[in-house]
């Protein structure tokens, strides 16, 4: 049986706009070295670009964890 690829470790970036609604801003893989809050901040930066917009909420999700909750 053919092993399933697993994906780099990243994350789900996402942006909210509005009471319990989200926007998918991107991906961005997760860089080696950091604390988990920092690797969080520094995919926000990556997905958004630069600096997320000033009074914006951002969530950064692990990709496995996106995934897993994708499963049926």
């Amino acid at each position: 049986m053919p092993e399933k690829q697993r994906a780099a470790p990243g994350y789900v970036v996402l942006r909210q706009v509005g009471d319990d609604r989200w926007q998918l801003v991107g991906e961005a893989d997760r860089r080696p070295g950091q604390t988990a809050r920092a690797a969080r901040a520094r995919a926000i930066r990556d997905a958004t670009g630069g600096e997320p917009d000033e009074g914006a909420v951002y969530a950064a999700v692990l990709r496995s964890e996106w995934m897993i909750a994708l499963d049926h």
